[in-house]
Parts: C-alpha cells; structure tokens; sequence
C-alpha cells in the first residue's frame, strides 16, 4: 500500500461507498438504497456526545436510523435513515493498520453500518466478521 498513491480525496470516499452498496445482493440493495449516505471528514460534538464518546478517531462510521426490522407503517419518518462515514478517522485507521488497502477499509466500514440498517446489532456483526483480529 503507497499512501503518496491512494486517493484520500471525499470524492474518493463516497464513489468506493457507493459502489459497495451497489454490490450488495439485490434484496439487500433494494432496501438500502432508501438511505441517505454522507460522507464527512469528522463526527459532529453531539455523535459523539450521544454515543458517549469522546475522541473523535473512534468513530469511523455510524447509522442513524430505525432498522428494517422495527420499522413500522404506522412510524412517521422524521428523516431518511442515513449512513455517515469519517474520512478522518477511517484514514487514521488505515495508517496505523498498515496491512489493509484503502478502499477495502471503506467498504468495510460502508457494510458494517449498513448492517446496522438491516437490523444487526455490533454483537451479531462480530460473530461473524473477523476483521478486526
């Protein structure tokens, strides 16, 4: 990996999540194309707040919504369910990793939070995604 040769641009960013959704079975694209996905070099002070967080770097990604599996028709939406990603973080992330390519650690974070959307918990992700060991 040559970090003077991977695109770290927002750009970069969004066009790798994107493509990621978009390679998702089709039952599972279908349902998360109706999310808004941003892309943003840092959490805002209330994220982190609200997840009792408190250095920024922790947070590489984060699903605000209500899961397709305690969605209800009779639930008035105040807003899409969104996807965000943090440039910043992911690529602090990504140096210290040293042993993974850029747009594999975006994809990763992008799947792991639209996990969220489907309704997995960070437990369930767990057991089945080793990336972190």
């Amino acid at each position: 990996m040559n970090a003077d040769r991977t695109n770290t641009s927002l750009d970069h960013f969004e066009t790798v999540a994107r493509r990621t959704v978009e390679t998702l079975p089709h039952a599972f694209r279908a349902v998360a194309l109706d999310v808004a996905l941003r892309v943003t070099d840092w959490p805002d002070a209330e994220m982190l707040r609200d997840l009792g967080m408190t250095d920024r770097l922790d947070l590489t990604g984060l699903y605000e919504g209500v899961p397709v599996t305690e969605k209800s028709v009779f639930d008035q939406p105040l807003g899409p369910d969104m996807v965000w990603l943090f440039r910043q973080p992911i690529l602090a992330e990504w140096r210290q990793r040293g042993d993974v390519e850029l747009d594999d650690l975006i994809a990763h974070v992008t799947i792991h939070e639209f996990a969220h959307h489907f309704g997995w918990s960070d437990a369930d992700i767990a057991r089945i995604d080793r990336w972190w060991e």
